[in-house]
């Protein structure tokens, strides 16, 4: 299975893109990983990132476009892989169709977690950190014992700025604007598969599975 992950921040795409990668016995392949793994290492392609990421620059599409081929090289994911976070536009969807066309093969599946916009609003901007130990809570499905106080630690619990409703109502905005098109993108090339991730969490790598066709 050769597949893609999409959906808004919020949606939960990190922690089915674990779980579905370890029921389907293939690597989760993120951009966010890759990163770490080139900068940690000292690679020639984690210099050129770094160089950018020291300025505060974003780094440029043709240096994430390689850390992804030489992943996706690698022997672990020459019989599949789950990418998460890549690609993020068409641009970038088009670059991976070429690399793996020279790799002989091609995705099968682009997987759309669907969720409503109030929902991410009320998901991430209810969410809680601890200054202290980093500990995250919900005010609503996790809310700690007494209110703004970790119950880890005793610190004082706060709201990130990027868990703003502003803020998320934004990067929000972003993401339409770049994924919708690749969406259509993805639909048109007849791989696209759009499920409903409001649910418990097992329930939507269930409905992953299932919309997948290696569901029980």
């Amino acid at each position: 299975m050769r597949a893609v992950l999409v959906g808004p921040p919020g949606a939960g795409k990190g922690t089915q893109a674990q779980l579905l990668a370890s029921e389907l016995s293939i690597p989760k392949v993120s951009t966010g990983d890759i990163f770490r793994a080139n900068v940690s290492g000292g690679t020639e392609l984690g210099k050129r990132a770094k160089s950018y990421m020291d300025r505060g620059d974003l780094v440029p599409d043709e240096v994430t476009n390689e850390m992804v081929r030489a992943r996706l090289g690698e022997p672990d994911a020459r019989e599949g892989f789950l990418l998460d976070g890549f690609p993020r536009n068409v641009a970038q969807a088009e670059t991976l169709d070429g690399m793996l066309k020279e790799m002989g093969t091609a995705l099968d599946a682009v997987l759309e977690l669907k969720v409503d916009e109030d929902e991410v609003v009320k998901r991430l901007s209810g969410r809680r950190s601890c200054r202290e130990c980093g500990r995250v809570y919900h005010l609503e499905y996790d809310p700690p014992a007494k209110k703004g106080v970790c119950d880890a630690c005793g610190g004082e619990l706060y709201q990130r700025d990027d868990d703003r409703e502003d803020v998320i109502r934004h990067r929000l905005q972003v993401y339409r604007e770049q994924t919708e098109p690749l969406v259509a993108f993805y639909a048109e090339q007849g791989v696209l598969v759009t499920i409903e991730a409001v649910a418990e969490v097992t329930e939507v790598t269930g409905r992953a599975l299932s919309a997948l066709g290696t569901g029980s």
